[in-house]
């Protein structure tokens, strides 16, 4: 059984924690985390870029000579897309880059993500994350108490509004509830720690 220590606030070991294998401790997939980081840094692009074409062009109304009996090429609009101010040709339009990903790919990308921390022993488990006043130094003093530096992430189950707003000047530390987690996050950052409801709500979804 794979099994890690629980720690409080303190840093002190409570107990001994068993993680579910199928959650924690599979061979990690590098293509299904290929597939899924992919598509998530794809749903994050805004797709608003716009270009003017040869209709939207303000002007350009009237034909500007004769069709024939200048001497010079035939044009039909000063807003053509050889004239200087006239309208692009194949330009960006407004798109959605989101990419289709199916449930168990998914499920199977964050499972991955998941078990490649545990492996790699940058996992922290905590029993609860509480403040009772908005203190930055209260997030800083916890984090040495575990013994956690670089980039965190800290999953939760329930955001409350002291830890949230400690952990708010620190920024290498991202505070984020577990149904809201995602495999580019966990792998953005150097260290999880995670609290051990948050643990129980993964091993519920996705075993």
């Amino acid at each position: 059984m794979l099994s890690i220590a629980l720690l409080n606030q303190a840093g002190k070991t409570l107990k001994t924690v068993e993680l579910n294998e199928e959650v924690f401790g599979i061979v990690p997939n590098q293509q299904v985390i290929y597939d899924v980081v992919n598509a998530q840094r794809a749903a994050m692009r805004q797709g608003t870029h716009d270009t003017l074409n040869r209709t939207e062009v303000r002007g350009g109304g009237k034909k500007p000579w004769s069709q024939k009996g200048t001497g010079r090429a035939r044009q039909g609009s000063i807003r053509a897309p050889q004239w200087r101010g006239g309208g692009t040709v194949f330009g960006p339009t407004p798109r959605s880059y989101a990419v289709k990903v199916n449930k168990k790919v998914r499920q199977l990308g964050l499972k991955s993500a998941l078990s490649y921390k545990v492996q790699e022993n940058k996992f922290t488990l905590i029993d609860d994350l509480k403040f009772e006043s908005i203190k930055t130094k209260n997030f800083i003093e916890f984090l040495n108490n575990i013994k956690v530096e670089g980039k965190v992430m800290v999953i939760v189950s329930d955001l409350t509004e002291e830890v949230v707003l400690s952990a708010r000047n620190l920024p290498n530390v991202f505070v984020c509830p577990a149904d809201h987690s995602s495999v580019y996050d966990i792998l953005c950052y150097d260290k999880l720690v995670m609290t051990e409801s948050a643990k129980q709500y993964f091993e519920e979804v996705l075993a």
